[in-house]
């Protein structure tokens, strides 16, 4: 009989630290200094420090009339809702040619209050394997039937799963049970863009009673991608399929929170069953200008510049890292995978920590990122582009990768 005490709670939360430390997994806040050169963050328009996107947030603050609250006061349902933020709802909406759209605190609240409470019981969610995190999490506080995985970006996958499916359920063959197709449009690990339209055209051509819906995430889109940074939807003129489109704002946008473009029944659904928006207190004054500041220079076409200036930076980068990614690198140790206009490239290799830890030495920003977080064996430095890097700001960063690459392999060359 084991009479050893019982641990106590910290012995075994101190245990799991320890073990997730034996796995290289542990995770740990870190500071910067603000000395160093960004290449990690979502900033992709770099608007966080734009004067421009300054100074039109304080402006708008400047606006609201004298003792205007900046804070809400509580949950949109109670005493946090306002004109402006319901004006502001429709300033976006009209701005990504949605009926509606209903504004949350993060894209987090966001996807977990849609796929928690929208799939009726029984229905199908059929999910691109790379999905957000948040969406995994409100699909498995959902009433749906079944959760069924499809391989990445794969129409060929998704209409083999749906395929499936629907042979062996009625219901989806009578267009009675609903399907929920999820996916991104951009993806924020390796930075592709979803093919949208030939996912259409599965869903269309097996679910021709109207029974399949879309609920697309545009976090990284958002700003960056189509018509004055609409997203890629609008970019392919197909937002009218999208039963749901997710935006958000703490990117591209350097602000907070996010967006569900709907048509209205979804938007009043939403604010009934969306545990995520009821019992949250509602987002502030600030935090609401700080997006209006955001919207108004897309509407106005004043961060097209960004993203044209983002886009040469992304060519520039590609063409730099041909000259480190050829033939005379062991593959394993280095190897670039980039989907073309992408500020969002992958560094595979199997010493990301080690290549990360050398470009921070030398002021460079950029992450390891390891398994879970990206499947096991996929592990990779994340690169991300911004428009206010520069040229010499990328020469840097190349000749830092190839100088640990040489240095790697002189290394290897001493053990054998």
């Amino acid at each position: 009989m084991d009479r050893s005490p019982p641990k106590s709670l910290r012995d075994s939360m101190r245990q799991a630290l320890l073990h997730r430390e034996a796995k290289s997994s542990r995770r740990r806040l870190t500071v910067l200094p603000q000395s160093s050169v960004d290449f990690s963050s979502n900033d992709f328009l770099s608007l966080s420090t734009s004067p421009i996107f300054r100074e039109r947030f304080l402006d708008l603050l400047h606006q609201a009339p004298p003792l205007y609250p900046f804070a809400s006061g509580g949950s949109r349902l109670l005493d946090g809702n306002s004109t402006y933020a319901e004006e502001l709802e429709n300033f976006i909406a009209e701005f990504h040619s949605a009926p509606s759209g209903l504004l949350f605190n993060s894209g987090f609240d966001a996807n977990v209050g849609v796929f928690s409470c929208i799939p009726q019981p029984g229905d199908l969610i059929v999910y691109d394997e790379l999905i957000h995190a948040s969406a995994r999490e409100g699909m498995r506080l959902s009433r749906a039937g079944k959760r069924v995985m499809f391989s990445h970006s794969s129409p060929s996958s998704l209409e083999q799963v749906l395929q499936s499916h629907i042979a062996e359920d009625a219901l989806i063959r009578n267009g009675s049970r609903n399907v929920f197709i999820a996916i991104e449009s951009i993806y924020s690990m390796d930075g592709d863009i979803a093919p949208i339209q030939d996912f259409i055209a599965v869903v269309d051509r097996l679910l021709p009673r109207g029974n399949g819906y879309f609920i697309v995430d545009e976090a990284h889109a958002t700003g960056v991608f189509g018509p004055r940074g609409a997203g890629v939807v609008q970019g392919l003129g197909v937002q009218k399929r999208m039963f749901i489109r997710v935006h958000t704002f703490g990117k591209a946008l350097a602000s907070h929170g996010a967006i569900v473009l709907c048509c209205p029944d979804t938007r009043d659904y939403l604010i009934n069953y969306a545990r995520s928006l009821i019992y949250t207190t509602a987002m502030g004054f600030p935090f609401l200008a700080s997006i209006r500041a955001a919207y108004e220079l897309l509407a106005e076409g004043e961060t097209e510049q960004h993203q044209s200036k983002l886009q040469q930076l992304v060519a520039y980068f590609r063409d730099r890292l041909a000259e480190v990614d050829s033939d005379s690198w062991d593959p394993a140790t280095f190897q670039v995978d980039h989907f073309p206009t992408s500020p969002i490239f992958s560094v595979r290799s199997r010493f990301p920590r080690q290549l990360a830890a050398a470009c921070q030495q030398k002021g460079f920003v950029v992450r390891a990122i390891m398994a879970p977080t990206v499947p096991a064996g996929k592990e990779r430095v994340r690169v991300c582009l911004h428009a206010g890097n520069t040229a010499e700001e990328i020469d840097g960063l190349v000749d830092t990768f190839k100088v640990w690459l040489s240095q790697t392999m002189e290394k290897k060359v001493a053990r054998l």
